[in-house]
Parts: C-alpha cells; structure tokens; sequence
C-alpha cells in the first residue's frame, strides 16, 4: 500500500498535471469504489463544471480541492492516477473517468479495487469519516516529541502496532514503520510505554527522518507501485531492512530476519534491534 512518501509524490505530480483544469464529464465504471455521495450517479453529476484548484494530502489520502467540492481519496493497494489523452484507449483496470474541457482525461486504475472516493462540501471533510480522527502529519510541527511520548505512555501495545494506528499518527505504514524503528534500534515487540525518554527522542527524530528521505527521493518503489507521471520512485535502494529478509544488515552485517507482529510481516536485524526480554 503506498505510504506518505508515495502519496506525497502522487500529489506533486498531479499538481503538475491537472491543476486548473474543468471537469466535463465524470465515468464511473466500477460503482463501488465511490463512497459518497450515493448513488455515484450523485458523484458524477456534482463534479460536471467544477475546476480543480489545489491537491493536499492527508495521511494517505489525497484531497482534490474543487470549486465547491473536496474530494478524498484512497489508493489503497493498488490505485494510481494518469493523465491520458481522450482519444487513447483505456484498459480493464480502469475505473474513474474524469474528462476534462481541454480534451484530457485524469483516469484511476485499481487492478484490486480497493480504492475509495468519498465527496463532500468543500471544508467539510475533515468532519466525516474518513479524515475525522487521524492523528498529527508526521512531518508537521505538531508531531512532536512530546506528542509521541503521550502517546506511547497511554499504551501497552507493542510498539509497531501503535506507529501503525493512525490514530496516533498518520501516514506510516509497514515499511516506514520497519524502516524508523531499525533507524533507532528498537524491536518491534518493545512495549509502547516501556521505551525510555531517550528511546523516544530517537524514534521522533528516525521517523521525520526517514519520511523525509523518502519523500525526496520519490518513495519506494515496491511491487507496482509508480506515480503520476508513470516514475518509479528510489528509495527502495535505501532501504535497511524492509523486504531484506535474509540479506546481511548493513550496519552490523548479521543475516536480517522476517517476522510477524499485529498480523503485519516485519522485518528486522535480531543484533541491532534486541528482542525485548
């Protein structure tokens, strides 16, 4: 599933492609993945006339800002968006048509379907689910130390779960999070409230970290996912542990391991990162 980085690099991209651009005519030709309004027929008819005025992100979603609509939107673990000329054809695993009044055409593909669009008034979505509830950016100024250490001081989950929860903090997902904890030192099966106030500051200052490197260098590339532009993003060749099951750890060299915690595989290196006791 694409991450901050990945969907901080969609957004980029898009900007670039279809900022200021009129909606002709919207095609909806998988129902189920418009979410509100209903039926979708409510989605397409909304969006005829509007422009597009600014994309911003949230978390994982990417929020089009419309003339008088916001609309959010999840890739889920497939999902990307193209800029096509209208006469070019379209494939099976596209879903979302948004033509445009200069003869483009702005076309989501899901080879899962997993994806979701939900439309509201503009200023409204952050009061509705999916937006309600999520926790601080964590690139943000109110993602801060002293914010995380509430956070993990309030729970006796396993430290990966709660960097997980986005609740606690948006964005993160199972690469990043195996990513920031190795960056620190820190087992994923450490207890939340048992890292100290040092191991806490460390794990801050690895998460802005590594989200920021991965945004500078496009995201990493795993599986299939691309952005905008059809670009694979570079930061998979960083990458310390995640997906380098059995691959000696750059740091110490020992032979890197896969397990799994919260139902999640994780990747870690068993001498840098100590299992907890």
């Amino acid at each position: 599933m694409p991450e901050l980085p990945e969907v901080e690099t969609v957004r980029r991209t898009l900007e670039q492609l279809v900022l200021g651009k009129e909606i002709q005519e919207v095609s909806v030709l998988w129902p189920k993945i418009i979410k509100k309004p209903e039926p979708v027929e409510q989605f397409c008819d909304a969006l005829v006339g509007q422009t597009i005025h600014g994309i911003g992100r949230r978390g994982k979603f990417l929020i089009f800002t419309l003339d008088d609509y916001s609309m959010v939107s999840h890739l889920r673990m497939e999902g990307k968006y193209g800029v096509y000329p209208k006469q070019e054809p379209y494939d099976k695993h596209t879903h979302v048509i948004f033509s445009f009044t200069d003869g483009s055409e702005l076309r989501y593909r899901d080879v899962r379907k997993f994806g979701t669009m939900h439309l509201f008034k503009k200023g409204e979505e952050s009061e509705q689910e999916p937006l309600l509830n999520l926790g601080p950016e964590p690139l943000l100024e109110d993602f801060t130390v002293e914010y995380l250490r509430q956070a993990l001081r309030k729970t006796n989950r396993k430290i990966k779960p709660v960097l997980l929860d986005q609740h606690i903090v948006v964005g993160i997902g199972n690469i990043y999070v195996d990513e920031s904890l190795f960056r620190s030192g820190i087992h994923p099966e450490r207890v939340a409230s048992s890292l100290t106030d040092a191991e806490i500051t460390k794990l801050h200052q690895e998460i802005i970290a590594t989200l920021s490197e991965a945004v500078e260098k496009g995201g990493s590339t795993i599986r299939s996912y691309i952005n905008s532009q059809g670009q694979i993003g570079m930061f998979q060749l960083e990458l310390f542990v995640y997906g380098r099951k059995g691959e000696n750890c750059k740091r110490c060299g020992a032979p890197l391991e896969k397990l799994v915690v919260g139902g999640r595989g994780t990747h870690i290196c068993p001498s840098c990162q100590v299992r907890p006791s």
